[in-house]
């Protein structure tokens, strides 16, 4: 078994935290075909990806005062389970009906890799360090949606939707026996919090009030809530209005993924003389210049690939300099119920996430414009969390990045 600190375990904590983006993306590509064959409209295949995260968000809230208790292990494996599970509910679906609540199951499970991992990342680490390591984990983590769009469009055209989900399906078992037999338990046993209502209600409560925690969390649900508007409607938007076939949308995904390394790597060469702070508002000033810009051509009726690719790549640069720096910053104040205090920011993440693909599908009007609009608020929205939460309440224990090398 590895040690908490290999880098290998980093690697497997990616794989496992890759479950959630491989569930949404791998599946974008066949999204117009299962309208199509379940003779459905956009607003109810889109559906299939907002009820995925409103069940992330609510199972996190489950999943991480559980792991608080019983550790993180148990929890995740348990999950992985629950999501192959499922997955073959989806795969096996007969209308859009059943693949919606199987995904919602789906998600149910499959929140327990991106919560546990984030609060192994906090166990092992301090929060100083743990923004490093986010960082890098993210960079290795985007190797998912980078390529599951590819094979999503590969195993759609060649063996048909439904295949992706067992492909899906198996992941989650392979993840399952890796972390039962190759991860220690990272939570200390001193830090075990009781599996009662009231402690549950009484660590969430403080949690939330947590101004600090507060900021950081909106910052990062609302970027995230951009990154998903894409998400929910670049399969129609590339596939449908702009004629990309689904074997190359993937290749298209690949240059947004591209965006989003480059701001992790960036986020972590900028760390030796950055400080936290100097980061975030660099990389927001990235994310609203890319949103900005997306919006702009499409109100000026600019229709084709490159005027969504480019911008959404800008946009995903400063994505991948935001969220290493918040998601740290929103843990920091909370090494006893670093479950806790990831599930609830997960959850805020996913609601918003959930909202921004909802207005996506339910506006849509068949072409780039309602997509670019709501990245851009979403881009506007985080930049003014920073302003008003993050800049005028830093997590006090959120040491500049830096601090170490002077």
């Amino acid at each position: 078994m590895l040690t908490l600190t290999s880098v290998w375990t980093t690697i497997l904590l990616a794989a496992a935290v890759a479950l959630g983006p491989l569930a949404t993306d791998m599946y974008l590509p066949a999204m117009p075909q299962i309208g199509s064959d379940f003779g459905t409209g956009t607003d109810q295949v889109q559906l299939t990806l907002s009820l995925y995260l409103a069940g992330f968000a609510i199972a996190q809230l489950i999943c991480g005062p559980l792991a608080d208790r019983f550790g993180r292990k148990p929890i995740m494996i348990g999950g992985f389970v629950l999501f192959a599970l499922a997955s073959l509910g989806c795969a096996l679906a007969t209308n859009i009906e059943t693949l919606q609540v199987c995904r919602f199951l789906q998600a149910l499970g499959g929140s327990a890799g991106p919560v546990l991992g984030r609060a192994a990342i906090r166990d092992i680490y301090t929060p100083r360090e743990a923004a490093k390591i986010l960082a890098i984990l993210a960079s290795i983590m985007a190797v998912a949606p980078a390529v599951a769009p590819t094979i999503g469009g590969v195993l759609v055209t060649g063996l048909g939707w439904s295949s992706i989900f067992i492909a899906l399906g198996a992941y989650a078992l392979i993840m399952a026996v890796v972390v039962a037999y190759g991860i220690p338990e990272p939570m200390r046993p001193e830090y075990r919090q009781p599996l009662k209502p009231c402690a549950l209600l009484k660590n969430y409560r403080r949690i939330i009030t947590d101004v600090s925690f507060l900021g950081y969390s909106l910052t990062n649900a609302a970027i995230f809530a951009g990154l998903f508007a894409f998400l929910s409607g670049s399969s129609f938007v590339l596939i449908d209005f702009l004629g990309v076939a689904p074997r190359h949308f993937g290749l298209y995904a690949a240059c947004v993924v591209a965006g989003f390394i480059i701001g992790n790597l960036t986020a972590v060469r900028l760390g030796r003389n950055l400080n936290t702070d100097q980061i975030l508002v660099r990389g927001l000033m990235v994310a609203v210049a890319g949103g900005a810009t997306m919006a702009i051509l499409a109100y000026q009726e600019i229709y084709n690939v490159w005027a969504v690719i480019l911008p959404q790549a800008l946009f995903m640069i400063g994505t991948g300099m935001v969220l290493p720096q918040t998601m740290a910053g929103a843990l920091a104040n909370f090494p006893t119920m670093a479950g806790s205090a990831s599930a609830l920011f997960g959850f805020i993440q996913m609601a918003l996430a959930a909202v921004a693909g909802g207005l996506v599908g339910h506006f849509h009007d068949g072409t780039s414009l309602v997509m670019a609009s709501i990245i851009a608020v979403c881009a506007a929205i985080a930049m003014a969390c920073y302003l008003i939460l993050v800049q005028r309440h830093p997590a006090p224990g959120f040491e500049p990045q830096g601090a170490s090398s002077r």
